[in-house]
């Protein structure tokens, strides 16, 4: 089976799932997904789509933001689809069940969502087995986080555990300090919180470089709530530490650009097409902090190829969807490779 008719089908099928709740219809789409994978064909692209960012091999820009596969149950379904990269996770070292719920809302008018997940997994050994099990060969990215109880000054032993766990499976690591829906974790987003988080990453990490052999890119990624000024330190931070790269944006604690949707009070990140100038400021930013040769994935509000365009001119190296695939499917990605320029 295609790619153009698992279209066919999820175009049939997202009517269906709108009506649902949206975090069972998120689950329901997922395990239809894993039923389909083995009918599902190999996907291939043109070699003029083809990027490469952290030193590694991408065939387009287009992956899957974090989120979407908490615990890598779908990989190969999705990678099927024809994500050049996916990004598993959030991941903590046990599991958890995350906030009581409802926890995601759907404003349909503005095409976003409002979530307060927190961090719901299976834990990170889970996700090493579904890794060990997968066909998927596009790369592989595993975002990382703490468990909620895990006090914030001992917030690095999460992290490195995950590291440890995770590192021969991932092409790359994300180390998400941004989510809103962690109590207190952008705190670590400020320059003691940072340094403390990825020193203890960056040192754990030249360690199993030299056990294994093989030396995966630390990303960070932030939130688009941040200032200009703390922007601007970031940045400084992110140069001194040398990281390998950084993932804008999370989701946003900010309404401003919402209408009088009951479920735009909802708390929660708020994420899709109202994100997106959020997202745009960010990148931009960053880019002109950063440099050319720093590495930028940019995420937040791509629901069309004219935002993920925008997000390239901006200065992403790549980009990632979550909202905008969950409304419209696969039928986004096709537009979206459709208008990426060979």
């Amino acid at each position: 089976m295609s790619s153009g008719a698992i279209s066919i089908i999820a175009r049939a099928g997202l009517p269906i799932l709108t009506r649902l709740d949206p975090e069972f219809a998120h689950d329901f789409g997922l395990a239809a997904l894993r039923r389909l994978r083995p009918l599902l064909a190999a996907q291939e692209f043109a070699a003029g789509l083809a990027v490469r960012c952290c030193g590694l091999n991408f065939p387009h820009p287009l992956g899957l933001a974090a989120g979407f596969d908490k615990n890598g149950d779908c990989l190969d379904g999705l990678g099927a689809l024809g994500f050049s990269h996916i990004e598993l996770g959030t991941v903590t070292p046990r599991p958890q069940p995350g906030n009581p719920r409802p926890r995601m809302f759907r404003i349909p008018g503005e095409r976003a969502l409002i979530n307060r997940m927190g961090f719901n997994n299976k834990g990170v050994d889970h996700l090493v087995a579904q890794l060990a099990g997968s066909r998927y060969r596009g790369v592989r990215g595993i975002s990382i986080g703490k468990n909620f109880d895990t006090p914030l000054e001992r917030a690095q032993d999460d992290y490195v555990a995950c590291l440890r766990k995770v590192y021969l499976a991932a092409d790359y690591i994300a180390v998400n300090i941004s989510s809103p829906n962690t109590l207190r974790l952008r705190e670590l987003q400020s320059s003691d919180g940072l340094g403390r988080i990825l020193g203890a990453l960056l040192e754990e990490r030249a360690v199993l470089q030299d056990r294994y052999g093989k030396r995966v890119p630390l990303l960070v990624k932030v939130a688009p709530d941040l200032t200009a000024e703390q922007l601007s330190a970031l940045a400084q931070d992110l140069r001194s530490l040398q990281i390998d790269g950084v993932i804008a944006t999370n989701t946003s604690i900010d309404r401003s650009g919402l209408g009088r949707s009951p479920a735009a009070q909802e708390q929660g990140g708020l994420s899709g097409a109202p994100l997106h100038p959020q997202s745009l400021r960010v990148i931009s930013q960053l880019r002109a902090e950063l440099g050319n040769g720093f590495p930028i994935i940019g995420v937040g509000g791509i629901v069309s190829a004219d935002s993920a365009l925008a997000t390239l001119r901006a200065g992403a190296n790549l980009i990632q969807v979550y909202t905008g695939f969950a409304y419209r499917g696969p039928a986004l990605l096709a537009e979206i490779l459709e208008a990426l320029p060979s």
